[in-house]
Parts: C-alpha cells; sequence; structure tokens
C-alpha cells in the first residue's frame, strides 16, 4: 500500500509523449486471486509500533489487513524511487507518479488471524481527466476477500496516476464519493494526537512492503519528489482515523468506512484527530501540525 509511485523514464519525451490515453492502449489487467494463511504476528508488530496494545482476539482491526497479500519485488526490479518499475495493476505511463487518494470498506465479518484467506484484486474502473497540473488516470482497485468460502471484506482503492515529471500537490478528488470531501463540519476539539518518530515511518514502510524513499530518504523526498520533509503514510493516517472512530466501539460492529486523504502530513508533525457522532456512525478528522483545512477524512457506520 503506498501513497505516491513514480517510475524512471528510459529515454527522453516530450510533453505530447506524456499524454495518457494513447499510452494505455491495449492495458486490460486481469483480475487476480491470491492466497495467505494470516499469521498473527504482524498484527502485535503494528501494535508495537503505534504503542498501542495488541488486539486481544484472533480478528483483524478493520484495515490492518493491509499487513498482508505483500509484494516484496526483487532489488533489479525497483526503480530510484524504490517501488516497482513494473507490476499486473500498474498502467503502462512514462515516469509514472501514483497517488492513494482514498477508498471505502466494507465488513460482513470480520477476517481472522490462524486461517487461509483468499484475496481476489479486480480493477473495476478507470477513467481519464483533465486537471490543473494536466491529465489524470483515475483508477478503482477492488479487493474482496474470503475465508472458510464466505466473503469476509469487501476495500475499494481510489489511485490517481499522473504521467510526467514528479508535480508535487494533494491528491484530487476520487472517481466516486470517498467520505467527507472539503471537511466534517461541527467536528469536535481534538480528541487525540500523534506524532510519528522516524522510526515510526521505517517501521510502518517494512510491516507494509512499501519501499519508497518519500518515508525514509529524506535528501530524495525534498529534492527530487519536492516535499519539505519526510512524509507520513497516507495509509498509517487512515488507521489512525479509524482507531479514533472505533473509540468505544467493538471493531466487529464496524459496517462500512470511507476515506479520503487531501494533502500531505510531513516528519514532525503532530496528528490531532477530532470526531463527531452521526445518525449512523461517526465522522473523523486529521489534521497535521494543527493545519486547517484536514489532511485527510473519515466516515464510518456501524451496525
Amino acid at each position: 500500500m503506498t501513497t505516491k509511485h513514480s517510475t524512471e523514464a528510459t529515454e527522453p519525451a516530450t510533453a505530447n509523449e506524456y499524454a495518457i490515453t494513447p499510452q494505455l492502449s491495449g492495458w486490460s489487467p486481469k483480475p487476480l486471486t491470491r492466497n495467505q494463511w494470516l499469521d498473527p504476528w504482524p498484527l502485535g508488530a503494528l501494535a508495537a509500533t503505534l504503542g498501542i496494545e495488541p488486539p486481544a482476539s484472533t480478528n483483524v482491526p478493520p484495515l490492518w489487513h493491509w499487513l498482508y497479500f505483500l509484494d516484496w519485488t526483487p532489488a533489479a526490479e525497483l526503480g530510484n524511487d524504490g517501488h516497482p518499475t513494473a507490476g499486473d495493476f500498474l498502467p503502462p505511463l512514462r515516469l509514472r507518479t501514483r497517488m492513494f487518494a482514498g477508498g471505502r470498506y466494507k465488513q460482513l465479518k470480520p477476517l481472522r488471524t490462524g486461517m487461509d484467506t483468499e484475496r481476489s484484486a479486480t480493477v473495476i474502473r478507470t477513467q481519464v481527466k483533465n486537471g490543473r497540473s494536466g491529465e489524470m488516470l483515475f483508477v478503482v482497485l477492488r479487493h474482496e476477500f474470503h475465508q472458510l468460502g464466505e466473503l469476509c471484506v469487501v476495500e475499494e482503492q481510489d489511485i490517481v496516476y499522473r504521467s510526467g515529471p514528479v508535480h508535487r500537490g494533494s491528491p484530487p478528488a476520487a472517481i466516486t464519493p470517498a467520505g467527507p470531501a472539503g471537511g466534517v463540519a461541527g467536528v469536535a476539539p481534538a480528541a487525540s494526537a500523534f506524532t510519528p518518530e522516524a522510526t515510526t515511518l521505517f517501521r510502518f514502510s517494512a510491516l507494509t512492503g512499501n519501499a519508497h524513499r518519500i518515508h525514509y530518504d529524506a535528501d530524495y523526498a525534498r529534492e527530487k519528489e519536492r516535499y519539505e520533509r519526510l512524509v507520513i503514510h497516507g495509509p498509517l493516517q487512515i488507521l489512525l482515523m479509524m482507531r479514533e472512530g472505533l473509540s468505544g466501539r467493538a471493531p466487529s460492529s464496524l459496517a462500512s468506512a470511507n476515506y479520503r486523504l487531501l494533502r500531505p502530513a510531513h516528519l514532525g508533525d503532530e496528528l490531532s484527530l477530532s470526531s463527531r457522532d452521526t445518525p449512523t456512525g461517526v465522522d473523523v478528522q486529521l489534521f497535521a501540525a494543527g493545519r486547517r483545512p484536514a489532511s485527510a477524512t473519515a466516515s464510518l457506520t456501524f451496525r
């Protein structure tokens, strides 16, 4: 699970050669199915990384399935940014830049550790749009998780690709609504806060199989991708919002969640979280270093 992905071009290209639609000719990724036994160890490792108690049951907390079904690409097949140069669901774009903009999660029943699990992955929607920074490719990737022949969890990820030199900016809006777009009105003052350290980012990268250098190489993040400092993982921010929204509630009671990443957060930023109850659940906002508007938002519903 990554928040941004770029690959190096092997030869010079003109601006016209970065046009997205011609590059997608013939790209039609096939669905993939994988199986994995869910070891409980990664759950304890993530809890230790966040400084919280490990799960008390064999249930996988919502979205902690990101610790499983990881792809460890051979070192020779990684780009200068630390990410794979090719993959089953990576579109064939020149100087590809990838941003994880948000997604949706539906929990029919919690996944459990100590069990064989089947994950199917499918690209369900693609769309090319023009934004202020040029063309963007929107891709919705759907994951379905089965245990003992039953569908347990469905997740959709909204991924945005650009073609061309790195452009620093906030993730654009997703194809479909992924929670509150402009912030949650009437949210209470910050209820909790978390300040990731460099070791937090390093360990989270390891646990999620993310080798993108913006999370551990400060010189690269600043000089090549034009960030102020090391970048806090978007998925880490989402997990913090889920934890805030689940406060005082059983994780198994969660029915669904929408989440959106709006702007980067950097190492050294305190991540403060605020929430408010809704008729069906709770809305959460995450603020980086007290800056408004929110850096990320989420909306949770319960049974």
